[in-house]
């Protein structure tokens, strides 16, 4: 039986009222969705005008897909980075080179607000990435995965939900056809000068194209182009630190702060 129009204006105004004291649990697919917890913006205001709520969502598994390691990421992250370290730690987790302090004090970044995490094995890894996200000192943690199965995502993304801690899954541009349940999901690609990103995932309308986006000049940049905050292999000919570090955390031996 048909709705009168009077009950039909009656239950558009219930719906309405029920939408708007939950901004957060509903989404419209062709609205920019809301984060529920706090976001840290990107340091590029063309980013953070694609990024719901403004930027780098806390409390969210947020994947970058990378054509190449080195072909820009940590340039993007550095404004946000900083941000973050200015009250807390940032956890390295399986970075693919060495950290470079010195390059790293050089772009404001504090060696003592940086903790190195290298493990023996992924499954290691994954450990140590819960114990950082359920203790909860640590502002961001990054973490490089070439291969990571959909469980161990979910597991992640909910360890991040229940912190405040910023979360970037660091992953090759392969895993882009892989089910995530990242609600951010980013792949970069290397360009003259800055960097292509493609928005593959996100709580918002879907973005067609990728976008170039200019990044600052590399001092310093995190990849395989010298100076950068994490070295390139050690050879022979030259050392991989400009002054000696501490040991990297295994997994069983976290440093106090994060058991």
């Amino acid at each position: 039986m048909p709705l009168s129009a009077s009950a039909s204006s009656n239950l558009a105004a219930a719906v309405q009222s029920v939408v708007s004291t939950l901004p957060h649990a509903l989404w419209r697919a062709d609205q920019m969705g809301n984060y529920q917890g706090v976001v840290t913006a990107s340091g590029y205001a063309a980013l953070d005008r694609e990024l719901p709520n403004g930027g780098w969502p806390h409390s969210a598994l947020i994947e970058l897909l990378l054509h190449q390691s080195g072909c820009g990421e940590m340039r993007l992250l550095q404004p946000a980075l900083l941000q973050i370290a200015q009250q807390r730690r940032i956890v390295l987790l399986q970075p693919p080179h060495l950290p470079q302090l010195a390059a790293w004090e050089g772009a404001g970044l504090a060696s003592e607000k940086l903790l190195w995490i290298k493990t023996a094995r992924s499954t290691d890894a994954l450990w140590s990435a819960e114990q950082v996200l359920r203790n909860g000192s640590c502002g961001a943690l990054l973490m490089w995965q070439s291969h990571i199965r959909g469980e161990a995502l979910r597991r992640l993304h909910l360890a991040a939900q229940a912190s405040d801690t910023v979360l970037w899954m660091i992953r090759p541009l392969s895993a882009a056809h892989e089910s995530s349940p990242s609600p951010l999901r980013l792949s970069l690609l290397p360009a003259r000068n800055g960097v292509e990103i493609q928005l593959l995932k996100r709580k918002g309308p879907q973005h067609e194209h990728a976008f170039y986006l200019p990044l600052p000049p590399i001092v310093p940049e995190i990849g395989a182009a010298a100076p950068t905050l994490l070295n390139p292999p050690a050879t022979p000919h030259h050392g991989t630190l400009d002054r000696h570090t501490s040991p990297a955390v295994g997994a069983g031996n976290l440093a106090p702060a994060l058991v």
